[in-house]
């Protein structure tokens, strides 16, 4: 069910700024990119945060890990100038309700979307997503839960670590992910702004000190933490790599050369395992979050190739 109130609060608890169990739309969603798009929408048993503009073709706009749909407050006035883009948080991400571990995997989250579009009576063919938004994209084309013509990736995380470190890796995530406490403390240190700038400085992006400051209200929510922790130990990579040449829908990898979290070469990797549909775009000076860096440079490069698909 739809919730008409749009500016109804999530539910939260009495607890401090600091390390507090969730965010609140009253208090929090105040000054969020793009609030008038914003409602509250009652769909596959979670209460989910979900903006909507524009008129035209349904397009998915999905962030990635750790972020929220903040991320896309240059880029989605511009989108929907053309299209009617729906952009959630995703679970346990902003102003979503949480999930349990399985939730968080790739498998879940796309089921999980694909019954916030059936609620929104939704049908999109154009998905645009960041990072791991583009790696769930996939998934849920291959699964057959969105009927997608076209996938634009920022970013995208598709790769698997190979050898030790695809041993390694993911079983330290599922360890720290389950660590009780783990996320109380990356909250506690998420609320301190100097911690939020050294992290966002590590994926050679240099963004505004609004976007700075969103991040670090972000961070502050020990369900956000937990969210992005959680979906670090259940993501498939390997699962998603082995299918990716059955992805059967047209595939653009925009790829930022700054890009200090994904290296910008994966994207040609990529491209040479999905096959002709493929192809690459190569953007210079910009790091992993380039959409929030150059907005309207993301945003007219999308459309091209959204121009080009159609």
């Amino acid at each position: 069910m739809l919730a008409q109130d749009r500016q109804r609060s999530s539910p939260s608890g009495s607890e401090s700024a600091v390390g507090r169990q969730r965010l609140d739309w009253q208090t929090d969603g105040g000054d969020w990119p793009n609030r008038e798009a914003s409602r509250f929408v009652r769909a596959a048993g979670l209460n989910w945060h979900v903006q909507i503009a524009g008129t035209g073709p349904d397009l998915l706009l999905l962030h990635g890990t750790g972020a929220a749909t903040h991320s896309w407050g240059g880029v989605l006035p511009r989108l929907a100038q053309q299209y009617r883009v729906i952009a959630p948080d995703l679970p346990g991400h902003g102003f979503t309700d949480g999930v349990g571990p399985s939730g968080l995997s790739l498998t879940g989250m796309s089921t999980r979307l694909k019954g916030l579009i059936e609620t929104l009576g939704a049908a999109p063919q154009l998905g645009v997503g960041h990072s791991a938004g583009a790696a769930i994209l996939a998934r849920m084309s291959l699964d057959r839960l969105a009927d997608l013509s076209d996938i634009i990736s920022l970013n995208g995380a598709f790769v698997p670590l190979f050898g030790a470190a695809g041993l390694v890796m993911p079983t330290l995530a599922r360890v720290v992910a389950n660590v009780p406490f783990l996320a109380d403390v990356l909250a506690w240190r998420g609320a301190e702004r100097t911690a939020v700038e050294r992290l966002l400085a590590s994926t050679g992006s240099h963004i505004a000190p609004q976007g700075i400051a969103l991040y670090q209200r972000l961070f502050s929510s020990r369900q956000h933490v937990a969210a992005a922790l959680g979906m670090m130990a259940q993501w498939d990579l390997p699962g998603l790599w082995r299918d990716l040449p059955g992805l059967d829908c047209r595939l653009h990898l925009v790829a930022t050369s700054g890009d200090l979290t994904i290296p910008a070469t994966q994207a040609y990797d990529v491209a040479a395992r999905v096959g002709p549909h493929a192809d690459v775009v190569m953007l210079r000076g910009l790091g992993h979050l380039a959409h929030e860096e150059a907005p309207d440079l993301l945003a007219d490069r999308v459309l091209s190739l959204l121009r080009g698909a159609s």
